[in-house]
């Protein structure tokens, strides 16, 4: 009998704009990407928990406008006059809320982009009152962009995520499965990654199909673990 192989093979995250589920809690931010809509300041400030889709939603933008896409952290001065030719995506913009360069860059940025004429997207997990930029007034302009929020999903949108993350690890789950873990798991699109990956990498070690009882078996470990933390810290 010939030896099954498993392959551990990297995930490919497909981000165009027919792989994304519009739903209740993130319709607005979708309808504010249309390409037929101007943002009234210019810039828009995209927020959500992790996993809800912004990265996703920033690349379709970008792909729409020809914006180039720059993590906060990796902005410098000399960056600006380049980037500013052009609408431009701003990654995860609390990471620098302490990093005053970084932070002036971003200003810089911000002002030399609007007067170029072109549009500037921020992204942030939470909402920007609360990103504690130390520089007032690069804080002030991030609270005047409009600012559009991916709320945590429900059971439709959180059914669609699972499919997704599976398809993008090129996993097709038993039919069962994707139900099972809606019922069960946490409410959250970083619950639904991590399952999805600890799924793929235990279907993978016992060379099963992903099945229900393989699912089963990982969120009653998960619920065990659970259940141990809380205990252990009871103690004092």
């Amino acid at each position: 009998m010939a030896q099954q192989l498993s392959f551990d093979l990297p995930a490919k995250t497909a981000l165009g704009r027919d792989d994304f589920f519009v739903a209740p809690s993130n319709a607005m931010a979708v309808a504010l990407l249309d390409p037929g809509f101007s943002w009234p300041s210019g810039k828009l400030v995209l927020t959500g928990p992790a996993g809800s889709g912004k990265t996703h939603l920033a690349h379709v933008w970008a792909s729409q406008s020809g914006a180039r896409i720059v993590s906060a952290a990796d902005l410098t001065e000399a960056m600006v006059p380049e980037l500013a030719t052009a609408p431009v995506v701003l990654e995860d913009v609390p990471q620098i809320a302490s990093d005053k360069t970084a932070q002036e860059a971003l200003f810089h940025l911000h002002n030399l982009v609007l007067a170029n004429g072109f549009a500037l997207m921020m992204t942030g997990r939470a909402a920007p009152n609360l990103w504690g930029l130390s520089l007032p007034d690069l804080q002030s302009r991030v609270q005047a962009a409009t600012h559009a929020e991916l709320q945590p999903p429900d059971d439709a949108l959180l059914a669609v995520v699972l499919a997704k993350l599976f398809n993008d690890r090129q996993i097709t789950p038993k039919p069962d499965v994707i139900p099972y873990l809606v019922a069960h798991m946490d409410r959250s699109f970083a619950a639904a990654a991590r399952i999805v990956e600890q799924l793929d990498r235990l279907s993978l070690a016992e060379k099963r199909n992903l099945s229900r009882p393989l699912a089963v078996r990982l969120m009653s470990e998960d619920r065990s673990v659970a259940g141990e933390t809380r205990v252990a810290g009871t103690g004092g």
